[in-house]
């Protein structure tokens, strides 16, 4: 018996991965966050399976599942959205796992920025510009930010943030990244609502302007936000990647024509 944490990818049914899905296909048990997972995706469950949407449900009753599939000898399919390693709760399911001695493996997902970025059709490490990644959330009614990780701290860093469970928390961003050089009240924002399901949409404005816009479109969960200079680059320098002078193992250097 395997318990199988799946990434089930940012909304869309076919963004889900072979594995992930194939998984899903033979389980007997499945579990899954049924407000953020399409229902197609676990309609791939065997005929009869117990599916099961953890959505009401506390961690307790969560793993007492877990715990009588493993009585039976059945494989659990424990489907989340996006990707299991990113504000997922799984840490805590996989400690408890550890402690009854139940085996569990992790199939990775689709996470909500990169199909964000696919979405947008934009690249979100500039050359010259930005040349990282900064996931991170801030806290309401969540967990607290461990000391060091406040967005004014992050936000020194220039990089791109892409900020999660926050799109009731506009002000605060507000507050924390007004103030630093890399950013500033005409820094690009995007809010991405819903990625990946059919009513998805894409809010495009700055540090300055976002809040009135989201508060007019009445945008309050399941969005993500994204700021940075990398999403409105222009007149950048091309990656040596591709350079003509670029040289490596599988481009060595040519010889000049005679």
């Amino acid at each position: 018996m395997t318990v199988h944490f799946i990434g089930a990818g940012p909304g869309a049914p076919d963004l889900i991965t072979l594995r992930g899905l194939r998984l899903i296909e033979r389980c007997p048990v499945c579990l899954y966050a049924g407000s953020l997972v399409p229902a197609e995706i676990v309609a791939a469950a065997p005929p009869g399976a117990r599916v099961i949407d953890t959505a009401p449900m506390v961690l307790d009753e969560i793993l007492a599942e877990i715990a009588a599939a493993n009585e039976q000898g059945l494989d659990v399919a424990r489907v989340h959205s996006g990707d299991p390693s990113l504000y997922g709760a799984t840490a805590e399911q996989m400690r408890r796992l550890d402690a009854l001695g139940i085996p569990y493996e992790v199939t990775p997902g689709v996470p909500a920025f990169a199909a964000a970025a696919a979405a947008l059709k934009t690249e979100l490490t500039v050359p010259g510009l930005c040349q990282s990644v900064i996931l991170t959330r801030t806290a309401m009614k969540s967990s607290a930010m461990p000391e060091g990780e406040e967005l004014a701290t992050l936000g020194r860093s220039g990089a791109t943030l892409a900020i999660h469970l926050s799109v009731r928390n506009i002000p605060h961003i507000q507050r924390e990244l007004l103030p630093l050089p890399g950013y500033g009240p005409d820094c690009p924002v995007i809010v991405a609502f819903r990625v990946g399901w059919p009513d998805q949409s894409f809010l495009r404005g700055t540090l300055a302007d976002i809040h009135r816009q989201v508060r007019d479109a009445k945008l309050t969960r399941t969005a993500l936000i994204l700021v940075g200079r990398a999403l409105q680059a222009s007149g950048f320098e091309e990656s040596h990647l591709y350079g003509a002078d670029h040289v490596h193992l599988l481009r060595p250097k040519r010889r000049a024509s005679p």
